[in-house]
């Protein structure tokens, strides 16, 4: 009976420490798997790598901010367009002779790869001479042009500069050109095409007003290039005493206003007085025939009223009649 007692209690020690054994290798086991696939995954991408999902989600957001170089960013050429700029000026310079100073202004422009294109002079006397000289000058040389006419021709009394930015102008020119051009091209092939004398005349319309628009085009072109080509100078030469007015100098409000009437009142009188000038030896001249001519009319006049008013069967001037 004894030996049932400690036979049964000797089994119950054995399975309550069986189950724990059993029950803490349950817990290990399953903490086991965890640490192993951490240390395999910490291993195979290193500590601190980002797994590679998180990579194939980086990888997309870098490539729209366009970090990436295989980005759509990355891949545009950007190309600077060349600027497309007219120099224009006006120079008034006072020298001691005119006539040399278009000589040397001229040479100094054709030593610069510059030429005349429009020349005005007016003599009045050696010191009140003036001329107007227009110059196509190369925009490269044109600061170093106007500096030398500024310094070596005389004294230089007003520069006025002035610069238009037309590259959109140009640009716009040269597309509708394409544009025009391919459209004839399609013309021209579609008229080769045409079946009926009524598609032949229609197509022939079209292209006869394209051909207008592309000469148009082309025109515009060419001065758009002719004045970026070559700046633009005008040049104003004058005497030691020749007068010069500025239109910016003049003044404004109530004196302006003066001026400018006193101006037209002067006017006004030399013209009228000139008139009377023409019209005086006329007026001399013409005088006397007309006082000769209205003296003859009275006369004659005077003449028919006096046989209107005599009686009848007596002449002017004659006896009266007698009574018996």
């Amino acid at each position: 009976m004894r030996r049932m007692r400690y036979g049964i209690a000797l089994s119950a020690a054995c399975a309550v420490t069986l189950l724990g054994g059993c029950a803490g290798g349950g817990r290990l086991s399953a903490g086991e798997p965890a640490m192993d696939t951490t240390q395999a995954r910490s291993e195979q991408y290193g500590v601190g790598q980002p797994r590679p999902e998180a990579q194939s989600t980086e990888q997309p957001r870098a490539k729209a901010d366009g970090g990436g170089g295989d980005g759509v960013v990355s891949g545009v050429k950007v190309t600077r367009q060349e600027r497309q700029v007219i120099y224009t000026g006006s120079m008034t310079v006072r020298a001691e002779r005119v006539s040399t100073a278009v000589r040397q202004a001229k040479q100094i422009v054709t030593a610069a790869g510059g030429h005349l294109s429009r020349e005005e002079s007016n003599s009045a006397g050696a010191t009140k001479d003036s001329a107007t000289l227009e110059f196509k000058i190369p925009p490269a040389r044109y600061a170093e042009v106007t500096g030398r006419l500024g310094k070596d021709l005389g004294r230089q009394l007003s520069m006025n500069q002035a610069t238009q930015d037309v590259t959109l102008q140009v640009a716009d020119v040269e597309s509708r050109l394409k544009s025009a051009e391919q459209s004839l091209e399609s013309l021209r092939t579609l008229l080769k095409k045409a079946e009926t004398i009524g598609q032949v005349l229609q197509v022939e319309r079209e292209i006869s007003d394209r051909e207008a628009d592309l000469e148009s085009l082309q025109a515009q072109q060419k001065e758009l290039a002719a004045q970026v080509a070559m700046a633009t100078l005008t040049l104003r030469l004058v005497g030691p005493v020749a007068t010069v007015s500025d239109p910016d100098e003049e003044p404004a409000g109530f004196f302006g206003g003066l001026k400018a009437g006193w101006g037209a009142l002067v006017s006004f009188v030399k013209v009228a007085l000139t008139m009377l000038g023409a019209v005086l030896p006329w007026v001399v001249v013409s005088l006397p025939l007309l006082a000769l001519v209205i003296y003859l009319v009275r006369r004659d006049r005077a003449a028919r009223s006096l046989v209107a008013s005599a009686p009848p069967g007596r002449k002017p001037g004659g006896p009266g009649p007698t009574t018996v």
